[in-house]
Formats: C-alpha cells, sequence, structure tokens
C-alpha cells in the first residue's frame, strides 16, 4: 500500500518535518554528482556498518564519529525509490507527529529512534560488513508514533487489488499493522545473515522505538486517542 495522504491535519506549520525532507533531498541530490568510487567510499564512512560498529564497541566503548555514524547514515539514500518512499512516509505521517510532540522533541525523537533503527540492524547482522543507510528507521519510528498517537485516523492509500491498483480509503490502525506484519515477515525471513539489501531489523527497531517513545516525550497535557 502506498500512502496518498491521511485525515489528520497539523494545528502548526511543521517546519521540522519539512526541513527533514529537504534535507534528505538536498543530500542526494548532492550524491548524483559524485563518481561511483567516491560515493561508495560515502557510504562506508558515514553509513553505520555491524561488524565494525561491535567490533569498536567492544574493543574501547561507543566514540564520537560512531556515534555520529548512527545519524549521518539516515541522511543517505541508495537510490530514488529509496529516498521517495522514505519522504513520502515522512510527509504524510511526520507533520502529525511534529504537532503532538513540538518541534525541538519531534526533532530529538526522529534522531533518537533513527539510531534506534541502526542499533536493531547491528544487533540482528553482527557480522555484516555492508554499511546500512536511509531514514527507514527514523520513518518507522514516526508510524510507531502515529499508531500510538492518531489510531482513528484514515489513509487514502494506492491499493493493489489482483492486476488493478485501486485508491482506498484505510484506518490508520490496518494501513501500518499490515505495514509492521510484512517487515516482521521479511526481517524473520532474513535473519541469521543472509545477504539482502533491506534493512528489515531497523524498520522494526525503530518502529517499536517510536511506540515506546512517543508518549514518554510528548508535552505535558498531550491527549491520546483510543484505538
Amino acid at each position: 500500500m502506498i500512502p496518498l495522504r491521511d485525515s489528520v491535519r497539523s494545528g502548526r506549520r511543521p517546519y521540522v518535518n519539512i526541513s527533514l525532507v529537504l534535507i534528505n533531498i538536498f543530500v542526494f541530490i548532492q550524491q548524483l554528482a559524485i563518481e561511483p568510487y567516491q560515493l561508495n567510499q560515502i557510504y562506508y564512512t558515514y553509513g553505520v556498518i555491524p561488524a565494525e560498529a561491535l567490533n569498536v564497541f567492544f574493543a574501547g566503548g561507543p566514540s564520537l564519529p560512531l556515534a555520529i555514524s548512527f545519524i549521518t547514515a539516515t541522511f543517505i539514500h541508495g537510490g530514488w525509490f529509496h529516498l521517495i518512499g522514505n519522504m513520502l512516509f515522512l510527509w504524510i505521517f511526520g507533520d502529525n507527529i511534529e504537532d503532538r510532540l513540538g518541534r525541538a522533541r519531534y526533532l530529538l525523537f526522529y534522531l533518537t529512534v533513527g539510531v534506534a533503527g541502526g542499533v536493531a540492524h547491528v544487533l540482528t547482522n553482527p557480522a555484516s560488513t555492508i554499511p546500512v543507510i536511509g531514514a527507514s528507521g527514523a520513518v518507522a519510528g514516526v508510524l510507531g508514533a502515529y499508531l500510538i498517537t492518531f489510531p482513528r485516523s484514515r489513509i487514502l492509500a494506492l491499493v493493489p487489488v489482483l492486476f488493478f491498483i485501486t485508491v482506498v480509503e484505510v484506518p490508520a490502525v490496518i494501513f501500518i499493522a499490515v505495514w509492521f506484519a510484512i517487515q516482521i515477515f521479511n526481517g524473520v525471513a532474513f535473519l541469521g545473515g543472509t545477504a539482502n539489501a533491506v534493512a528489515w531489523w531497523a524498520h522494526i527497531g525503530g518502529f517499536l522505538a517510536g511506540l515506546a517513545l512517543i508518549k514518554l516525550m510528548a508535552r505535558r497535557g498531550a491527549v491520546f486517542a483510543r484505538p
């Protein structure tokens, strides 16, 4: 399912969410001008490499460069579909979470769940020497927060039905539950070091972090709907 819009309107201009989308797009456009070899070096420098991250951690504890890589990795994408998919979800769901948390807390929330997604990928792929990049873990955290905060909203989405694609309004609970079920299915299927281009456990880790953190980080007096 591909989301087109949600039924919840923001009460304020989501400047942080807009900025995050624009920064990701800007970084990707800069990547397009870089030679493939140099771009690969950037992936290895600013992405998170599970085996290397664990070696650094067990050798002497967390280091500043390692910690920063968990953040820089969330702003690098491997292709147009990777970028567009993440930014579409962030654009549709992120503004509402920023509205609920406030700008400063939303930025902290976004970076935290992004790091949580990276940590989940490292722990489930400890021997991998392939750098993980992309905002998927952070975006998944936003989805987790949205599920808790706006379970009664409705998502207008493109849904494949047999050989056709139709536009359907889907309850947010169902939309996000189906999305998460897909992540779990693929995450389990590729668990154990099987080569795969998608960091499924980064999605799962970011999502669970979003579920756990949204109420802790919400502004005082924030009201949460019941499903």
